[in-house]
Formats: structure tokens, sequence, C-alpha cells
């Protein structure tokens, strides 16, 4: 649980920071453009090439790409219902289908289920959100980070040159390819900066006072994060028949909060960033509730 306490701690600093005048207004900004542009590259280069390969991991990697479209069919009903702005419904599309499975959800499966288990969150992160993350998400920036109607070069464009994208495709190219001592190295390093700057940025940036605009989309967000998705997964495990821990694990991971490198790409192209901030904060503690009350529903 030393992870758990080291994101609790990390917020405390970010919140804390955000008070200091050698930290400009657009701090977080600074820190989340580095994330996408370096950290998230490095760490991507750094663990998919280290994935096995074997049928255990089916339910885990199928699970999360189901649940985005679920996710994103609900986020596309509700923005029209409540006509809200782009910059919302693109924050929600991105926060809502992803999940923290990696740094959260992985000592969480570890408290709950054991350590013996902690693979199958693994696979689910690095073959279903992590993958989802880097073709989903640019797709989701191309649209709803545009101002207008995006031409379909445009979304390609920013598709084609998303770094972490780019990063995927070289990292599955060099699939159980050794890197360099060096090289290794140094990539490990930079992907070591991805959660201490991401969540050191949302401390920067959340607010308690949120703005009354953001209400309904926030709760709706983490209502759907943490109780509707998960309770989906678990009517999808029990519509298939599967009952075996892999599938058990991955409806635990389903109901996550939403995930910090999401909110740090939603902040990079300018959706909702408050909005993401508080609910990326507010699910985490809220989480340990739901979370328990999931594990006892499995």
């Amino acid at each position: 649980m030393e992870n758990i306490v080291f994101i609790i701690v990390l917020l405390i600093i970010g919140n804390g920071l955000r008070y200091l005048p050698a930290f400009p207004k657009n701090s977080a900004q600074v820190m989340t453009s580095f994330v996408i542009h370096v950290s998230l590259p490095a760490l991507i280069l750094v663990q998919i090439p280290k994935l096995p390969i074997s049928p255990d991991i089916i339910v885990p990697c199928v699970m999360p790409w189901a649940m985005v479209p679920i996710s994103a069919l609900l986020v596309i009903a509700c923005a029209r219902f409540f006509k809200w702005s782009n910059s919302i419904t693109g924050a929600l599309m991105l926060l809502v289908p992803l999940g923290n499975t990696s740094f959260f959800g992985i000592p969480m499966v570890e408290a709950f289920f054991g350590n013996q288990y902690v693979c199958y969150a693994l696979l689910y992160d690095q073959l279903g959100t992590f993958l989802v993350l880097g073709t989903y998400g640019p797709i989701v920036i191309a649209v709803y980070g545009s101002e207008g109607k995006p031409e379909f070069k445009t979304i390609i464009k920013k598709i084609v040159t998303f770094p972490p994208l780019i990063s995927l495709i070289l990292a599955l190219i060099l699939y159980s390819t050794p890197y360099p001592s060096q090289i290794s190295f140094m990539l490990e390093c930079l992907a070591a900066t991805l959660i201490p700057l991401v969540i050191i940025a949302v401390g920067l940036k959340m607010e308690f006072q949120i703005e009354k605009k953001h209400y309904k989309p926030m709760i709706f967000g983490l209502g759907t994060k943490l109780c509707i998705a998960p309770l989906i997964a678990l009517g999808i495990i029990y519509l298939f028949g599967l009952k075996s821990t892999a599938a058990h694990v991955s409806v635990f991971e389903a109901g996550m909060p939403p995930q910090i490198s999401a909110w740090a790409l939603a902040m990079s192209a300018g959706l909702a960033p408050k909005l993401g901030a508080m609910m990326v904060g507010i699910g985490i503690i809220l989480s340990f509730l739901t979370l328990t009350v999931l594990f006892q529903l499995l």
C-alpha cells in the first residue's frame, strides 16, 4: 500500500506548491506536456516489449476495449442531453472510459486479491488501458481539442504525430528485443518521472470549490466510472459465464478511478482541466469505498 500513500503525499505536495510564487500558474500545463512528450513514451518503450503472450490474457485484454465504446456512448448521450461544451465532453470522453489501472489499480488488486494475481492487473493495464490511451486518446483530442469541426486530415495528422502512439508502434516493432543497458537505464529513468509529475500537476490544479458548470459533469463522470462501469463489466462476465479470478480482477480494474495519464492528455489539449483534476483527486478518495463494495459483489 506504499503506492497509495505516495499518491496522497504527492497530491498534498502539489496542492501546497500552488501557493508558492516560484511556481507560475502554467506549471501544471508544463508538467503534463513533458509527460505526454517524454515520460509516457519512455514508459511505453520500457513496458510493452516485456509483455507475456498467453491464453490467460484474453479477458484482461478484451474487457477494457469492451468498456470504451460503452462508456463513450454514455458520455455522448448525457453530454447531448445536458448540452455540455466540447471541452467538458472531451474531458469526460477520456476520463470515464480510462481508469487508473496501473499505479493505483495494481496495489489495490494486490491488497484485495493477493500478490499472485497482480499479473492480471498488469495485463489489463498494459494490453488494454495502455493501448486504448495510445489509440483512442488521440482521436478524442483531435475531435474535441480543436476549435470547430476538425478536418479529416487534421485528425489524421494529430493521430500519427501523437508521441505515445509513435512510441507504441516502435515498442511493438521492438517486442522482445533487449535494449542496450545504457538505453534501458535512460528510458527507465525518464519513465519514472511520469507518476510524480502527473500527480503533482493534479495537486497544483486541484480545487474543492469547483465551478457550478462542472457539478453535473463531475457527478455523472465519477458515478459512471466508479459504479456504473464496473457493474456493466460484472454483467458481462456473468453473461458469458466467466468465473475465473482473471475475470474478477478485470471487473475490479474496470472500477478504478479516472486515469491520471488521461487527465494529463486532456489538460494538454485544454479540455476542462479543473473538471479533470477534481475527478482524478476525488475519484481516488471515493474509490476506497466503491472498490471495497465491488469486491464484495465478486
